[in-house]
């Protein structure tokens, strides 16, 4: 029996599973009984959301954080589940992209084993496909600086970056701070660059938008608060 180690895309928001997880995806995650996760209780309320054959309790879920060791993982990647199913689930959207999952996904591949990737959403994408921005060159850098100053600095760095190489550049901020971080922008960056928000994606609050920062700066400010929200600008 081959081990093979499914990675299964989970929300982004509290939106149907039907709106975002293909039938056959939901089908075979559904029989998973074996999962490694950042965190075993979201894990297991997407897969009560989706539906198990097996009770949800009797579901093995190991849990990933910046610790775990390389051994650890080789451990779990020994002990499959049925028919030598393993599934790996982020916290949000697709697992090992700008996830830590993807150092599981990497001992898979040390070991020889088959890596299975199932279609589903993912935040990085659907913000760029939804922004009209440069699509075929773009970087993502997770988080900028917390630190007005530094944030001003990578900030600048970023537009440069982007000016040079005609790439979008992605990021994310923590919820409560992105009033803070669009306040940024529109105080940092040059008035011709394009900077889209794509706040709540897949939710019934999602909203998504693109302007040229001197446009930006003559509307209402976007409610952000609180909502997971995509920055992406193109100088």
């Amino acid at each position: 029996m081959h081990t093979t180690l499914h990675l299964i895309p989970v929300s982004l928001s509290e939106a149907p599973a039907k709106q975002w997880l293909p039938a056959d995806a939901q089908s075979m995650a559904s029989q998973i009984d074996v999962y490694i996760a950042e965190n075993a209780k979201t894990a297991r309320a997407f897969l009560k959301l989706i539906g198990t054959v097996k009770p949800v309790q009797e579901i093995t879920i190991y849990t990933l954080s910046s610790k775990t060791q390389d051994g650890e993982i080789q451990q779990w990647l020994k002990q499959p589940g049925h028919e030598g199913r393993i599934g790996l689930v982020s916290e949000a959207g697709c697992p090992a992209v700008a996830d830590p999952g993807a150092k599981v996904v990497m001992q898979a591949h040390l070991m020889g084993i088959r890596v299975i990737p199932w279609v589903g959403p993912s935040s990085i994408l659907l913000g760029l496909m939804a922004s009209g921005l440069e699509g075929q060159r773009f970087a993502f850098h997770g988080y900028a600086p917390v630190n007005g100053a530094e944030r001003v600095q990578q900030l600048k760095q970023w537009e440069q970056q982007s000016a040079k190489l005609g790439q979008t550049q992605l990021f994310i901020e923590t919820p409560y701070r992105n009033q803070a971080m669009f306040q940024s922008l529109v105080e940092t960056l040059k008035p011709s660059t394009r900077l889209c928000i794509a706040r709540a994606l897949t939710s019934e609050q999602e909203w998504i938008q693109t302007r040229r920062i001197s446009e930006w700066k003559k509307q209402t400010p976007p409610d952000l608060d609180k909502q997971p929200t995509l920055f992406l600008f193109l100088a």
